[in-house]
């Protein structure tokens, strides 16, 4: 490899990981995709070329689930580590309702990745959530975006369709509308897409028209190969290992009359789409079958059915329905839980042991991991002919191809391979000498790591359509100047030309913003009209918004508007204060959508009238009362002092190194706390009892010779 020391960061941000005894199919959001992203991180911190492997996912403080998951830096071995990030509270919630939190979850990586000062070579998403996460990250530092997508918004909507839902409904549940806009945005923005079968390449990409064909990669996943060892392999068998087998077997004997049997398998997520329900028809509706075999369906770890989210709590409880209507009691085993590490590699065993078949015999399957699995530890298979099996089946050669929407189809290749002994040892034999030629996360690696290599040596300086220089000098940047504009940095030519002197010459770790009244495009107008350099921030509309200045174009933070849009109620507000007549509202191009402005006049009763009435309306809004006329109104959570703050947080700068300067009522909380505060000596009175707190200067200069004079009363450019 041309790249060496590679800092890798892998991003799957639903669903539940540790370092061990991964919960896998504990819900439809912990299946597949956490043990392939695991193992994938796990392989690549073992090779000579990767020096630091993170795998990014969500933090979680939930009374239900172990305490393994809410903390904050898991160390796995010396080159990887997990690492947990909070969004959206400390609840587990399903992937669907993390979507508002996103913004969050950006935030605070940003905020890891500043405080380690050290950005990755690339990023690698998994799934759209994180896919979005990633987009926001690559887009902000120029870095490549590397992403694998698992399962796609419009082939599960097609489905969803087909089985009778209505897109309404779907939407409701699933937010698929905002899924799939978030797909296509990153099948045009991604640098490389990893598939693990041909089908996602030319079926599910093809739904997606903005992708270019050629930065599509299939790599198949590997598995364990040291855990997934043939039934054959002596050393699959040890003292502890039979401890094992006992365990398993009294379990299923609580369910089979007959344990000899072969053993018909199921490992699958309680999900509709893995079709289970169509599996116990297909063994229901065939008496043969039920003679021959016994049916074994671990559907995921649960305790109670009834707590269960809805889609698992419906097939869960249709799965019994079905068991009781063909009465497969004594013949069908669904036990409530099972230890992926190392029940589930001895449970193909025992399967293959007893010369029976696994099944994955969903309605699509993205590629099938299990089925490598099942090969590899020599057990037949039958899958659905419809997704990834189709590439697993024509390599190992270990199973059938079925159209799983025939159920006859389904038990009667089953009962082919169960009742022909010499098929049965030619599929498993296949299947143990194949997997190892062609599924292996060592050759995974390799390939991954080569076109990683090639992506990397192709790389522009600066990506296309990303502002990495403003983001890369906000990720480097220790302090910072904010400046509010009228009447603070403008107001005398000479004093501002003085510190625009200043402004160029300062290092390139100070970083220069406004917070201004104004819109972002007025702001704009009135720096050029008076030549001064555009900052890399801009703080408008008294704090309701948020610019990133790159070249001369403004970058809207998605991220504070996520943050100061709780229970914001903007007509609601409007509505009650109609009713005031020395309120008038200002003109249009004054409203903005986080910010309602109005003329009064100077008299405090008025600010108590207003607050008491949204107080007693149960509304929380910020009311700022500036220059002796202007009120505004803004959501709880805004004001230029805590867009600043937020600012601070997000890019890891401590409040000691971030100088403000203000001349009125609207720069009032950002002059508060522990910021370094400067007041113009033409400060409006309503600034007057700031005098004597801690950390607020008066300057005796007026305008930007105030802005200088605190700039030197604080000995801010030194280092």
């Amino acid at each position: 490899m041309n790249n060496k020391n590679l800092y890798i960061q892998l991003y799957s941000i639903h669903g539940l990981f540790r370092g061990s005894n991964l919960e896998i199919g504990r819900d439809a959001d912990t299946g597949g995709q956490t043990k392939y992203v695991f193992q994938l991180a796990s392989t690549l911190s073992e090779h000579p070329a990767v020096e630091k492997v993170e795998l990014v996912t969500r933090l979680i403080r939930d009374r239900k689930l172990s305490s393994d998951y809410s903390v904050p830096v898991e160390k796995i071995n010396d080159k990887f580590d997990i690492i947990r990030i909070g969004c959206g509270g400390g609840r587990y919630i399903r992937k669907e309702l993390l979507w508002p939190h996103l913004e969050e979850f950006i935030d605070k990586s940003i905020k890891y990745l500043k405080s380690k000062s050290k950005l990755p070579d690339f990023v690698h998403s998994h799934y759209p959530d994180a896919g979005y996460v990633c987009s926001e990250l690559s887009g902000f530092f120029g870095i490549p975006l590397i992403h694998t997508a698992h399962s796609f918004g419009k082939s599960k909507l097609k489905k969803l369709l087909a089985s009778g839902y209505n897109h309404e409904e779907i939407d409701k549940k699933y937010k698929i509308d905002h899924r799939i806009d978030v797909e296509e945005s990153i099948a045009y923005g991604a640098d490389l897409i990893i598939t693990s079968t041909k089908f996602e390449k030319k079926e599910e990409y093809s739904d997606y028209p903005n992708i270019s064909e050629s930065k599509i990669k299939v790599i198949p996943p590997g598995i364990d190969l040291d855990k997934f060892i043939p039934y054959t392999s002596k050393k699959a068998r040890g003292e502890e290992m039979n401890e094992l087998i006992r365990k398993i077997g009294a379990e299923l004997l609580n369910f089979f009359v007959q344990m000899d049997k072969p053993l018909i398998l199921s490992l699958c997520r309680p999900d509709r789409k893995k079709n289970i329900t169509g599996l116990i028809r297909a063994f229901g509706e065939s008496k043969e079958l039920q003679k021959k075999a016994n049916l074994a369906i671990y559907a995921g770890i649960r305790e109670d059915i009834q707590s269960m989210d809805d889609n698992e709590r419906e097939v869960l409880t249709e799965i019994l329905l079905l068991m009781d209507k063909y009465n497969l009691y004594g013949k069908m085993a669904i036990p409530k839980r099972h230890d992926t590490e190392e029940e589930v590699p001895e449970l193909y065993r025992i399967a293959a042991e007893l010369n029976g078949v696994f099944t994955n015999v969903a309605i699509s399957e993205t590629f099938g991991l299990t089925l490598i699995e099942a090969a590899a530890s020599g057990v037949p298979v039958v899958a659905t002919n419809h997704g990834g099996p189709e590439d697993i089946i024509a390599n190992c050669k270990n199973g059938i191809l079925v159209d799983v929407s025939d159920t006859k189809n389904i038990s009667g290749a089953i009962d082919n391979i169960l009742s022909d002994k010499d098929l049965w040892k030619q599929y498993s034999e296949n299947g143990i000498i194949n997997v190892r030629k062609y599924y292996t996360w060592q050759a995974h690696t390799e390939k991954y790591l080569g076109e990683i290599d090639s992506l990397l040596d192709q790389q522009p300086a600066e990506k296309l359509n990303t502002f990495a220089e403003t983001g890369r000098k906000l990720f480097n940047m220790e302090k910072m100047i904010v400046s509010d504009i009228d009447y603070t940095l403008i107001g005398n030519d000479d004093l501002l030309n003085d510190f625009i002197n200043i402004l160029n010459t300062v290092p390139n770790d100070i970083g220069f913003a406004v917070a201004t009244g104004r819109s972002v495009d007025s702001a704009i107008d009135v720096l050029k009209e008076n030549n001064v350099p555009l900052p890399e921030v801009i703080i408008s509309s008294v704090g309701s918004e948020i610019y990133y200045n790159y070249k001369g174009k403004q970058i809207y933070s998605k991220g504070w508007d996520a943050h100061i849009s709780h229970q914001w109620k903007r007509d609601r507000i409007v509505e009650l204060l109609s009713g005031f007549d020395f309120l008038q509202l200002q003109e249009e191009h004054s409203q903005r959508k986080f910010k309602i402005s109005y003329y009064t006049s100077d008299n405090p009763e008025y600010i108590i009238e207003i607050k008491n009435l949204l107080m007693e309306n149960k509304i929380q809004a910020n009311i700022i009362f500036s220059h002796g006329q202007y009120l505004d109104i803004l959501p709880y959570r805004a004001s230029k002092g805590k867009a600043i703050r937020y600012l601070a947080y997000r890019w890891n700068l401590s409040y000691e190194n971030i100088l403000v300067a203000g001349d009125s009522g609207n720069d009032r909380e950002m002059l508060k706390g522990e910021l370094l505060g400067v007041v113009v000596a033409n400060h409006s009175p309503e600034l007057e009892n700031l005098k004597g707190q801690k950390k607020i200067y008066f300057s005796s200069r007026e305008f930007a010779g105030g802005l200088i004079d605190g700039i030197q009363h604080y000995n801010f450019l030194s280092n």
